[in-house]
């Protein structure tokens, strides 16, 4: 599939755009909403030619008119168009593993410890490609710094990132959904300097980490410094630790992803000179690590992994459930810019007949940022929640409308970025955009939230993130600042959420 930059977009689109924001706001409501209910995706041109036709009053092809679709199935559990996954869409610069990266699901038996800082733990900085051995290397190239095509799989050809110039040497890989890791530098053989890639099409938002490392020796003391994150601040310095998942650990004794890491700090490099005053200034994750097995293939990470195939997965169990699906229904909202599918999910009680009663709406979305991975473990458990067969559960289900968006930047999630989408920018600061084709997930998000006020109204809407500083979970009121007759109104839920959690600290 081929997008366009944002800078270069289709101007037939950005006039039908314009034409229905001049309308009255009834009937320009009216003309975007009929855009949120999709018709069969055609097999031929581009995925939103399916939502505009040619208009009848004028002959000139560059008049476009928004497709009229029946809206009444909003409100009900059609079992119609089936839920269909597909594979991920990578940009085609993109270098992809074949084989999908399988961890299994496992609860550790206990809260796992904080590591507790000494305050003499070792700050090494950076020494560099000067000093060691450049063992890793990955970062995809396209000639322009733009996203422009996508395919399964990404690129054809997959080229070798690996040098070992000593048998021991650790080999490092990162070409799979969600991974990253642009370097690996050895600087002894225990001791390795570590570079993540930035946001594709960006220069900035180093933090996430996921990747792979084999050839390890078990109970070999290894230090890893990750030297080009971009926060100033995390909760690496206030007792988090990395976590690790060892492939003979999870076969032979069904133990999943753990905490691990010992002499952990977090530090500036103080990189910024006077000279260079424009120098992005870059922090190091440091730590020492053991590793349970010999010859083992371990993964690293920022924190759980949740891909957007583990969400196809869970999306494809719950539509074929034989009791879940039939108050649930799983619909496509949209497609990203590489031309994944961005989900909704319905949940609510069959209307019993005679009840005319309309409920209102609850929305729920999550993942805007692809770093923010607790977000979507969340969301698995909201889902699990709604979909379950607590007294609680049903009679949210009889009381509310609850329209789920489970992942709104599939893209970012699947390349491994930390914040952006492919169109290089923060989709959480695209809210005000009318450009449906350079953010399609948050301009198709904006319609259902209008769809859903004027139909029904909505009494709560919640977006889920993870914060790499703040401690425990938090909850933010926004403030109506329009409504003065509803100050405060936005708190309400907060407030109740504080008073009625337990294990507060």
């Amino acid at each position: 599939m081929t997008t366009q930059h944002p800078q270069m977009m289709d101007n037939e689109n950005e006039s039908a755009t314009k034409e229905i924001l001049q309308q009255s706001p009834e009937s320009s409501v009216k003309a975007l909403q009929s855009a949120l209910f999709l018709p069969p995706l055609s097999n031929s041109g581009s995925y939103f030619s399916n939502f505009l036709v040619k208009s009848p009053f004028d002959d000139d092809d560059s008049k476009f008119k928004l497709k009229d679709v029946n809206s009444r199935e909003w409100f009900v559990n059609s079992k119609e168009a089936p839920f269909n996954t597909q594979p991920p869409r990578w940009p085609t610069e993109c270098q992809v593993l074949e084989e999908r990266v399988h961890h299994i699901n496992d609860t550790p038996p206990g809260c796992e410890p904080y590591y507790v800082p000494t305050g003499n733990e070792c700050q090494p900085k950076p020494s560099g490609e000067e000093l060691g051995t450049v063992v890793f290397q990955y970062t995809p190239i396209s000639a322009v710094n733009y996203f422009s095509r996508s395919s399964v799989g990404g690129s054809k050809y997959i080229l070798s990132t690996n040098s070992f110039p000593e048998e021991d040497t650790l080999r490092f890989e990162s070409r799979f959904e969600s991974g990253n890791l642009a370097k690996a530098i050895m600087i002894t053989p225990n001791y390795y300097e570590l570079h993540l890639r930035s946001d594709m099409y960006t220069n900035r938002h180093m933090q996430w980490f996921y990747f792979k490392i084999s050839n390890v020796k078990k109970d070999f003391l290894y230090r890893f410094s990750i030297t080009n994150c971009s926060k100033e601040s995390s909760l690496y310095s206030e007792g988090m630790r990395p976590l690790m998942y060892s492939t003979k650990d999870s076969q032979l004794h069904s133990i999943g992803w753990r905490r691990c890491g010992q002499n952990i700090a977090y530090f500036c490099n103080d990189n910024v000179s006077p000279e260079d005053p424009d120098q992005q200034m870059t922090y190091t994750l440091t730590f020492t690590v053991k590793f349970p097995h010999d010859d083992d293939d371990v993964y690293l990470a920022h924190c759980y992994p949740y891909t957007y195939s583990d969400l196809q997965d869970y999306l494809s169990e719950l539509s074929s459930h034989p009791v879940k699906s039939t108050f649930s229904t799983v619909r496509l909202l949209c497609k990203t810019l590489a031309g994944n599918n961005v989900y909704y999910v319905t949940i609510t009680s069959p209307t019993t007949p005679g009840d005319t009663k309309k409920k209102r709406a609850i929305v729920v979305t999550a993942r805007v940022h692809p770093g923010e991975t607790p977000s979507s473990w969340i969301m698995k458990g909201i889902l699990d929640f709604l979909t379950g067969d607590s007294t609680p559960a049903k009679e949210l289900r009889d009381k509310f409308v609850f329209k789920i968006v489970p992942m709104l930047n599939p893209d970012g999630v699947i390349v491994g970025n930390n914040r952006c989408s492919l169109s290089s920018k923060d989709l959480n600061r695209q809210y005000r955009t009318v450009i449906r084709d350079a953010y399609p997930s948050i301009w198709y998000t904006k319609l259902m939230v209008r769809r859903l006020l004027e139909e029904c109204g909505v009494t709560m809407y919640c977006d889920l993130h993870a914060h790499s500083r703040k401690h425990n979970i938090f909850i933010y009121g926004c403030e109506n600042r329009r409504g003065g007759d509803k100050r405060l109104q936005e708190q309400v839920f907060p407030l109740m959420l504080h008073k009625n959690a337990v294990n507060k600290v």
